[in-house]
């Protein structure tokens, strides 16, 4: 399927973006978070809500087109194109989560930003008309620039943790920004700009119609996209920052390479063979992973479309083809960062920055390469050993 119809008037928003985006990008990463005029015109620009429903305005696409914009922001700055990445993924959930006049009237705001942690560290009370909700959860990228936090806790009740047949039961608390602080934790080098510090919270009233259970209910919108496995979306979108940050490093490396002379030759670096490799290295390692997630999430996408149960092998070749994106993306970085000598170590060399940010991507669980043995095991016809399928 060709998605170039449907990408261009979203690519044609973000080209609209591209100034405000780099002007910014330096003052974001000093600052330790994205900043909001950033975060604000990706919203305006409708770019959190490509995943969203259809039926409260948003574009519903193929995830195909959720990584090529993710992908087209990450070329501009790595650390904003995360923090879209989480707002599409827990915007698109949440939106499809909730009854629909619930849903319909918190996005009314075309400003809207919701992030969170599907990752169950808050405890929830039941009390009467809803749940008084405490925890903490790290990374809580992009939380500066967010209306909302959607929290996963565990359920309380009567001094005990709720449990069921498949352990404790959890549910998904929709927090304003009012209501939590915001824990100075996020002293890192790489993806500095997405803020993504601890979000805290401390018995605060959530009703019930705040209230969601993705892992026990339906989804309330039955198109495709959210009836594609849980981990899978969870998973492919982080390809578009990787490989985003990767097309940015080889468009950085080509600009030096056209413009340095390296110490003691006569030749610009782009007449060095070693220099002439490594961007054919970068171009054809990063095309191939990128290729391959493309045509293992459409599979995945038509298996689901027709109505079908997607089987284990195939939800393990897509986890296969998105981490195998992310490490591929860091190997076509390394290609050029070491090719382009000394002067991409300098932190005023944007190939530094690509560097630091693209590691970083490869280091969240949902695109580790700690699970190519389960991968493995999964396609030899074993149990996976692993949550993800």
């Amino acid at each position: 399927m060709n998605h170039d119809r449907e990408f261009a008037p979203i690519k044609d928003r973000i080209d609209g973006l591209a100034d405000l985006i780099r002007d910014n990008a330096d003052r974001s990463d000093r600052q330790g978070h994205l900043c909001d005029e950033v975060a604000r015109a990706m919203a305006r620009a409708d770019l959190y809500r490509v995943a969203a429903p259809r039926a409260i305005g948003g574009g519903e696409y193929h995830p195909v087109i959720q990584i090529r914009t993710i992908e087209a922001i990450a070329e501009l700055d790595g650390s904003a194109a995360w923090n879209l990445m989480v707002g599409v993924e827990h915007g698109g959930i949440l939106g499809a989560a909730y009854p629909l006049e619930f849903v319909k009237e918190l996005y009314a705001d075309p400003e809207l930003i919701i992030v969170g942690a599907i990752n169950p560290l808050g405890k929830a009370v039941s009390v009467d008309g809803g749940y008084l909700v405490s925890g903490q959860w790290p990374f809580g990228s992009g939380i500066h620039n967010a209306d909302y936090f959607w929290g996963q806790c565990t359920i309380h009740a009567n001094g005990e943790v709720v449990k069921d047949k498949n352990g404790p039961v959890t549910c998904e608390a929709l927090i304003s920004k009012s209501e939590l602080e915001v824990l100075d934790t996020w002293h890192v080098s790489g993806l500095r700009a997405t803020g993504s510090h601890d979000v805290r919270v401390k018995e605060v009233l959530i009703p019930d119609e705040r209230i969601s259970q993705v892992a026990r209910r339906p989804m309330r919108q039955e198109g495709t996209l959210y009836r594609l496995p849980f981990n899978t979306r969870l998973a492919y979108n982080k390809v578009g920052v990787a490989t985003g940050i990767a097309r940015a490093a080889i468009g950085h490396f080509k600009d030096l390479a056209d413009e340095k002379t390296p110490r003691g030759f006569a030749n610009r670096l782009r007449e060095r063979s070693d220099a002439q490799y490594a961007i054919a290295d970068a171009e054809y390692i990063l095309g191939s992973a990128r290729s391959f997630v493309f045509e293992q999430v459409s599979e995945i996408w038509d298996t689901v479309d027709r109505g079908d149960a997607p089987s284990i092998e195939s939800r393990a070749m897509v986890q296969l083809a998105c981490s195998g994106a992310a490490t591929a993306a860091v190997q076509a970085v390394e290609k050029i960062y070491a090719a382009a000598g000394a002067t991409a170590n300098f932190v005023s060399s944007p190939l530094e920055r690509c560097m630091r940010d693209v590691l970083v991507v490869r280091q969240h669980i949902m695109v580790s390469p700690q699970f190519k043995e389960g991968i493995g095991r999964a396609l030899l016809g074993l149990p996976s050993g692993t949550f993800l399928f």
